[in-house]
């Protein structure tokens, strides 16, 4: 279990630091995940905190990157910890938006145009 001396949003706000100091996924890498995947992969840890009495096929057939990144935790606390940080991630990216720009959605998400006007690969889209 996870440590029960820090609130839940304590634990969040230390894996989300964690996810920025140790993983490298910074503000700048979160930017290109413009297509909801943050909130994807929140889901899927979220099921998984009371998946494993069922299985794990439901959240690993909705992760959203390569499935070497899928590292569910037998401990559902750890579980939502991770998907509240991978939410944090998504709501600071959209707060990051400007949603004034031309090719903005009101979601967060860019079209295919805007992508490319930025300066971004098509084929990374």
């Amino acid at each position: 279990m996870e440590n029960n001396t820090k609130t839940g949003a304590e634990l969040i706000a230390a894996e989300r630091q964690r996810q920025i100091d140790v993983e490298g996924w910074t503000p700048e890498h979160d930017d290109k995940h413009h297509q909801g995947e943050m909130a994807d992969a929140a889901a899927c840890y979220a099921l998984r905190s009371y998946e494993p009495v069922r299985g794990d096929e439901k959240p690993k057939s909705m992760w959203p990157w390569a499935p070497e990144w899928w590292k569910p935790s037998d401990d559902p606390v750890r579980n939502l910890v991770k998907a509240g940080a991978l939410i944090a991630a998504e709501i600071d990216r959209l707060q990051r938006l400007e949603t004034t720009e031309e090719g903005a959605d009101p979601r967060g998400y860019i079209t295919p145009e805007e992508w490319t006007r930025q300066g971004n690969n098509a084929a990374d889209y």
